[in-house]
Order: C-alpha cells, then sequence, then structure tokens
C-alpha cells in the first residue's frame, strides 16, 4: 500500500497507577485475544506488494465465483444428461411394458401370464445389461409388479407416481434410501431411477405407472468427463483472467512506484530548496541588521566628525573674532577705528553655523539608550524634541515591554526622530502625537500630527524630496527588522505613520 511521508508529533504519554479506589476483576484473557491471529495475518498482508496484495484477493473472489459457475453448470448437465438418458429409456420402457398393462382398465391387475413374460425378457434378452430392476406402479402408489417380489401389492409413497400420472418422466441418481429399494441397495452398484407413464392404447390414458433401475456407470463417468471439462475451461478461464489482471495491475503498481519515488525525490527537492531559503532569510536578515549597524555607526561617525571638525574651527574663528573685537575696544581707545559691523556679521554667521552644527551632531548621534525601556525611550525622544523644537508633543503610552532588543530600540528612536522633525518641518509642531501600546503580541507605534497632510502619489512625494527620503528611510528602517510599516495622509487631513513589529514571546510577555 503506498506509504505517505508525514511529520507525527511527539506525545508524551503518561502512565497512570491503578486506583485504589476501584474494585478490579480478576486478570483474564483480553477480549482481543482470540483475534490476535486475524491481526497478524493482516498485518503481514499490509506489508506485501499490491499486485500480490490483489492477486490473493482476486483469488479468492473468482475462486468463489468459479466454483459457484462450475458447480451450477456441473449440476446442470447432470440433471440434462440423466433427462436426456432416461428419456430415451423411458421410450425404450414404455414399448416394452405397454403391451402388458392393457388389461390394467378392466381389472385393475396384471395377470400371472403377463407377470411370467417380463420376467422371462429381463432374464433372457440384452434388457438385462441395461436394467437392473422393473417396477409397475397403480395410480394408487400399490406395487403390482416388481423383480423383486417382496414388494408385490404393498404401497409406497407416491411423490414420483404422481408426477408421472401427469404424463411426465420422473428421473435422477438416487440413494436409494427408501423401504421399497432394498432389493436395488443390495445388488451394491450406482443405479438411477426412471418414472415412465404407461398407457392404455386407443385412447392414451395413463393406466399405470412403470419404474426401472437403469445402470448409472456408464452414465456417471461420462458426466465426470464433462465435468473435469468444465472445471478445465472454467480453471483456464479464471488463470487467463488471473493472469490478466495480475499483468494490469503489476504495470500500474510500477507506474505508482516511479510516481512514489518522484514525488520523494521532489519532497526531498522540496525540502532542500525551504532550507536553502531559510538560510537565504536568515542571512538578509543579517545583513540588514548589519546594514543597519554599519549604518548607525556611519551616522555617529559623522556626528563626531561635525563636532570636531568643523565645530572647532567655528569655535576658533569665534574666538579670533573675539580677539578682533577687543583689538577694535583699544584702537578706539587710541583715537582709531575699526569696522565693527562687518566683525559682528561674521561672529553671528559663525554662532548660527555652529548652533546648527551641533543640532546636527546631537541629531546624529544616539544617547545612551541600552538600558532603557521602551517606555523611558520614547519619553526622552519627546522631551529632546520639545527642547529642540519648542513644540509640544502629546505622548500616550500603554504598558510595553521591559526588555527588548538594541535593534529594536534604535529603530524606533530613528522612526520616531524622524516622523516627529517631518512633523516640525511639514506641520509646523501642530498636533504632534506620539503613541504605543501592544495589540496580540505586536508593537504598534504610531506618530501622527495636523498638518495639510499630502497626497500619496509619486508626484507629491517627488514635490517634496526631504520628505520622500525621510519615509523611504522609515520604511526601510522599519522592514529590515520584519515589521510593517504604514502611512495615512490625504491634503487637509494630516499624516500618521505606523510601525507593527512582531515581538517573541518572552518581550510580548515581560510586562
Amino acid at each position: 500500500m503506498p506509504i505517505d511521508a508525514k511529520v507525527e508529533p511527539n506525545q508524551l504519554t503518561c502512565g497512570r497507577g491503578p486506583d485504589p479506589t476501584l474494585v478490579q476483576s480478576p486478570p483474564g484473557p483480553k477480549p482481543g485475544r482470540n483475534n490476535s491471529w486475524w491481526r497478524r495475518f493482516c498485518n503481514r498482508a499490509r506489508r506485501l506488494k499490491r499486485s500480490t496484495q490483489f492477486v490473493i484477493a482476486a483469488s479468492f473472489i473468482l475462486s468463489l465465483t468459479m466454483s459457484l459457475v462450475g458447480n451450477l453448470v456441473g449440476q446442470r448437465i447432470e440433471r440434462a444428461a440423466v433427462q436426456s438418458a432416461a428419456e430415451a429409456g423411458a421410450l425404450y420402457m414404455e414399448s416394452f411394458l405397454e403391451p402388458f398393462v392393457q388389461d390394467l382398465a378392466t381389472t385393475g391387475t396384471i395377470s400371472p401370464d403377463s407377470a411370467a413374460a417380463i420376467d422371462q425378457l429381463l432374464q433372457n434378452s440384452s434388457l438385462n445389461r441395461h436394467v437392473a430392476s422393473v417396477k409397475i406402479w397403480r395410480p394408487d402408489g400399490t406395487v403390482i409388479y416388481s423383480t423383486d417380489k417382496s414388494t408385490l401389492n404393498r404401497q409406497f409413497p407416491t411423490d414420483e407416481i404422481d408426477e408421472a400420472l401427469q404424463g411426465r418422466i420422473v428421473t435422477g441418481l438416487e440413494d436409494l434410501e427408501q423401504d421399497e429399494n432394498v432389493f436395488e441397495r443390495s445388488l451394491d452398484m450406482p443405479l438411477y431411477e426412471i418414472y415412465a407413464p404407461l398407457r392404455e392404447h386407443g385412447t392414451g390414458k395413463v393406466v399405470a405407472v412403470g419404474e426401472f433401475y437403469e445402470r448409472a456407470d456408464s452414465l456417471e463417468q461420462e458426466i465426470d468427463t464433462v465435468r473435469l471439462q468444465v472445471w478445465a475451461v472454467v480453471g483456464s478461464a479464471t488463470l487467463a483472467m488471473l493472469g490478466l489482471l495480475f499483468f494490469v495491475v503489476r504495470r500500474g503498481e510500477r507506474i505508482i512506484d516511479q510516481q512514489q519515488i518522484a514525488l520523494k525525490q521532489r519532497m526531498v527537492e522540496q525540502a532542500i530548496l525551504h532550507a536553502r531559503n531559510a538560510q537565504l532569510q536568515r542571512s538578509i536578515t543579517s545583513a540588514n541588521l548589519e546594514f543597519s549597524r554599519i549604518s548607525e555607526l556611519t551616522l555617529r561617525r559623522l556626528g563626531a566628525d561635525l563636532h570636531d571638525g568643523p565645530a572647532q574651527l567655528l569655535t576658533l574663528i569665534l574666538v579670533r573674532i573675539d580677539e578682533l573685537a577687543q583689538l577694535r575696544d583699544r584702537l578706539r581707545e587710541h583715537g582709531e577705528e575699526l569696522d565693527g559691523d562687518a566683525l559682528e556679521t561674521i561672529r553671528k554667521a559663525g554662532q548660527d553655523a555652529l548652533r546648527e552644527i551641533r543640532d546636527i551632531s546631537r541629531g546624529l548621534a544616539l544617547p545612551e539608550i541600552g538600558d532603557l525601556s521602551l517606555e523611558q525611550l520614547l519619553r526622552l525622544l519627546v522631551q529632546r524634541h520639545e527642547q529642540r523644537t519648542g513644540t509640544f508633543v502629546e505622548l500616550e503610552l500603554e504598558p510595553l515591554p521591559t526588555q527588548a532588543s538594541m535593534s529594536l530600540k534604535i529603530c524606533l528612536y530613528r522612526f520616531v526622530q524622524e516622523a516627529l522633525n517631518n512633523a516640525f518641518l511639514h506641520a509646523g509642531g501642530k498636533g504632534q502625537r506620539v503613541s504605543a501600546h501592544l495589540a496580540k503580541g505586536e508593537l504598534v507605534v504610531c506618530v501622527k500630527d495636523a498638518g495639510a497632510g499630502f497626497a500619496q502619489t509619486s508626484t507629491a512625494e517627488e514635490e517634496h524630496g526631504r520628505r520622500r527620503l525621510g519615509l523611504v528611510g522609515m520604511r526601510y528602517r522599519v522592514e529590515a527588522l520584519g515589521g510593517t510599516f504604514q502611512i495615512d495622509s490625504r491634503p487637509g487631513a494630516g499624516t500618521q505613520v505606523t510601525a507593527r513589529f512582531k515581538l517573541p514571546t518572552t518581550e510580548s510577555e515581560a510586562l
């Protein structure tokens, strides 16, 4: 039978001891023990090939069917042969016995001369080589002539006689167990009896029934020969059908085996491809995380370079400008003048540039967030945004996991930071709102503003390059960690960005 490849779950069965409160019956034979041989047979049969199983089942069914057919045909042949022989013998015996029963219509018996003539014919003619015994019956079931003289004038059951009185010939290979057959049993030879109606000349009226027992040696031999021929034909047909069906089933079994082998190969190939896909997925995830880490390091390096490079040079410029201001004051004391407006303009530009570079550096460099929870991280981020921009941010936080990976913290920090920057730049800080909650094992973080909004089309995105670049960066950061990014905005209805992260069970339960 075909075996489907399945992955069975391992189940741990816990044993339980007997309950002392229950009254246990004495040990005895198990109810299914008597059927153990049948189970063993079924288990062995299942391990056989399909073609072998089919041959066994088909042999049993066809043998049973052909046995019934052979027996039915044999019985029909036997009945036909006996009936044919009986009809031939009955015609012969009618012509032989009818002349001796004509006086039955008037006297009701056979004369002694007729009985003696019948005895003489049975002893001296060739008839005795075929006929072993003869009886003549009256319609009331009385024997008026018999080879066995002990049955004369005795009555016996009249079932066959009644049928013969209706003009039919009754015959059969009998066991001769009736009381009337004592003499025939003593002959110790196969016989078949024939009941034939004996008619009155001229009127055709049945006046008596003649019964004679004919030797069945040749008839039984002929029937056995015909039976052997029938069984030979039936057996040959059965073997031919079994051979043909076995060939068809065997061919189908080979096709099924080839398909099973091909299917198993496909399953192995599919498993290999699945493993490769899983490995590639892990590699992609690792690459995304590594890229995120490298990007963060790059941002930190840029922040440090801005702080240590241009910021220091601008600081030096401002210091030198202060020295020039002091020099101007000394020149004034001596009645000389230095262009103060130009110096003041340079000082103001340098101060603005230094402040902007420091703001950029603070934005690129992350604070120490390793020991902060998600709630503390979001509160710190909102607080810094409010201090830097002078705007108000509504913060709505539900209970969040206390433990989270560093990658998730960095991603959330950059996502919310970029969203708030966009809200300040494009919405003027109106209606800024940050919310975070857990929903069915997912961490959901939303940032919303009440600005003018925009149409989510390629044209609108191209018109706002900074916004487009920021949204693409946010989407990439979120999806790099396996999250989903969603933006909802339309003109006049503000903008809302949402990030969803599937948390591991340990993180979602750590509340």
